[in-house]
């Protein structure tokens, strides 16, 4: 079975198409600047050439037409026609209480993922355009969508409730709904893998440090809290994102600096985080090479970036009473071992002993950066967001044609 993944943004539209047979990877690609007549067209497939395509792409279906078109060249495609996709899966940020699992795609989940447009504004409505755009163009084949929010369902409602009028909660779903958790989900299975344990048996903390940060702690297989909150604002120090804040702080910079609802919004979300103390970058490369040119800004924001990271780790140890893994996951938890380093040098109280060979080394596999006989087992876990999306609509596809 041939299983079409797409990750659609307001102007930019990811794929990789996958055969579920032994879920490698077939092609990849992306479209972007989508509204634009000078739209970039990457596309690629292993042991080849990469392909760029600049053409007038002006909406989401005629992007999908482009990638099926391309999937399907005679030169560069790997498909004999797009009769050989069999299903498409979606990435959805943001599943409110209303889904709790992946589910396949009709007009009822249409109308449900419309009614949560105000929980994920940026993100939501273009999630739904590339639903749309798949529906245009392959009316009969089956779609489902993986939710972002749905592996946090399972928090108790004392990590997810916030202390304010349970009015706002009951009315308008006020709540923590967390984050990456398709991320979290995958990386915290392949890491019981790699150890050989029952992930009903262990206590993970999931780091996801990328440009949006979040940190889980997972409890034998099920997210017990997350950082990120009703949006991906809260939690960690991010890129861009400030993080952690004092309430109070908004409508008392409102009043200083003469300011709109929309612009501190805009200040938090864009303007904070790593750029704002650095004052050059929100690339964690930047940061450290500025750091390690002498940057005394930079220093400190690495610094805050860490030490936000190692609180977060520290809290999740006393609320699950222990850890028996830490993962670092996605581009800065990858690929970082100056900062998997620093988060790692503040947590020996809970027996974590790092080997500094083993983190130094940059692999695409998992691995350990733990020394031996380490309390805590310390790993770094290549995510695939993207497989997870396709084994969830292999999964939906086989048990309905069963129950059918």
């Amino acid at each position: 079975m041939n299983i079409l993944v797409i990750n659609a943004g307001s102007s930019s539209l990811k794929y990789q198409l996958y055969n579920m047979n032994d879920e490698s990877v077939l092609a990849k690609g992306r479209v972007e600047r989508i509204g634009m007549e000078s739209s970039i067209l990457t596309h690629e497939v292993d042991d080849r050439p990469e392909v760029r395509e600049v053409s007038e792409i002006l909406e989401h279906t005629t992007a999908v037409r482009k990638v099926l078109d391309m999937l399907t060249n005679k030169r560069f495609g790997v498909l004999g026609s797009i009769e050989d996709i069999q299903a498409v899966g979606h990435r959805i940020v943001h599943g409110g209480e209303s889904f709790k699992q992946s589910v396949l795609i009709n007009d009822e989940v249409k109308l449900e993922i419309k009614k949560l447009f105000d929980l994920a504004p940026l993100h939501n409505p273009a999630h739904m355009m590339g639903i749309l755009a798949v529906e245009a163009n392959l009316p009969n084949v089956p779609q489902a969508v993986v939710f972002d929010t749905a592996f946090h369902q399972t928090m108790p409602k004392s990590s997810y409730l916030y202390a304010i009028p349970m009015v706002l909660y009951n009315k308008h779903k006020i709540r923590r709904y967390g984050f990456h958790g398709t991320s979290h989900d995958y990386v915290s299975q392949q890491a019981a893998l790699f150890l050989g344990k029952p992930i009903e048996e262990l206590k993970i903390v999931s780091c996801h440090i990328g440009n949006g940060a979040s940190c889980t702690a997972i409890m034998h297989g099920k997210s017990y809290d997350t950082s990120m909150g009703m949006t991906p604002l809260e939690g960690l120090m991010m890129g861009t994102r400030s993080g952690d804040l004092d309430p109070a702080i908004v409508p008392y910079t409102i009043g200083k600096e003469d300011l709109t609802l929309n612009e501190v919004n805009s200040m938090l979300n864009k303007h904070s985080g790593l750029m704002a103390i650095s004052g050059i970058s929100s690339d964690m490369r930047e940061i450290v090479q500025a750091m390690e040119d002498g940057n005394e800004s930079a220093r400190l924001a690495f610094e805050m970036y860490a030490y936000r990271i190692r609180k977060y780790i520290g809290a999740y140890a006393a609320a699950m009473n222990g850890i028996d893994v830490i993962l670092f996951t996605a581009g800065v938890g990858e690929n970082s071992a100056p900062l998997r380093e620093k988060v790692c040098e503040g947590l020996t109280f809970l027996g974590i002993e790092l080997d500094t060979e083993r983190n130094k080394v940059r692999s695409g596999e998992t691995r350990r950066i733990a020394k031996d006989g380490s309390k805590v087992e310390v790993l770094v876990v290549p995510t695939n967001e993207e497989l997870l999306i396709a084994r969830d609509t292999y999964r939906l596809l086989t048990t309905s044609s069963e129950s059918n």
